[in-house]
């Protein structure tokens, strides 16, 4: 008779597919990063991004070191996070695409620290501090030089599908900036 493996108290090696079931329910924002190299521009559509701190302001991107974008940003060592907008999930699409001609019929703007897409909804420029290996991915930290933000409303990703965010009416609880904690309304 086999013994549960709870009861052992080891831990097994988790499925991938389960891994990535779990992983799935955690909504989040939905980016395009660019960067160039040579004058080349490369970009990928990335949800792996999140603030590390705002002194100095600084972002973890994690992208899969397989891709253009990952080579293009070792080299260059900047990069710009482009935040997308609930209705840019075909931009998503293109630039999540394996050999598409990512940049076509894209407005963007040709900067010192790599392109920026002229529709996104807010754009951070950044220049990498760090980088470390995780697994098949590339963790880069990074500091932020530049951010803008537009108005309207972020496209999501939640279980393999693109979405739109709506905030709750009568929201309890909100950020004041004051004193940068969590209060109730």
């Amino acid at each position: 008779m086999l013994e549960d493996p709870m009861k052992q108290n080891v831990l097994q090696p988790l499925d991938k597919a389960e891994f990535r079931n779990v992983v799935g329910h955690f909504a989040s924002g939905v980016t395009i990063v660019t960067a160039a190299h040579d004058g080349v521009p490369y970009g990928a559509t990335i949800s792996a991004v999140t603030s590390l701190c705002d002194t100095p302001p600084m972002v973890l991107v994690c992208l899969n070191q397989k891709l253009g974008t990952h080579a293009a940003i070792r080299k260059a060592r900047h990069f710009t996070i482009n935040i997308l907008g609930e209705d840019q999930a075909s931009l998503a699409h293109t630039f999540a695409t394996p050999g598409a001609d990512k940049f076509a019929d894209v407005a963007v703007h040709h900067r010192q620290h790599g392109p920026r897409l002229a529709e996104a909804l807010a754009y951070l420029t950044c220049r990498v501090v760090d980088d470390l290996e995780g697994g098949t991915h590339r963790i880069f930290v990074a500091e932020v030089v530049e951010a803008q933000a537009g108005t309207g409303n972020p496209l999501s990703y939640y279980r393999g599908r693109f979405g739109h965010f709506v905030p709750y009416r009568n929201a309890m609880w909100r950020t004041t900036q004051a004193d940068n904690a969590v209060s109730p309304h």
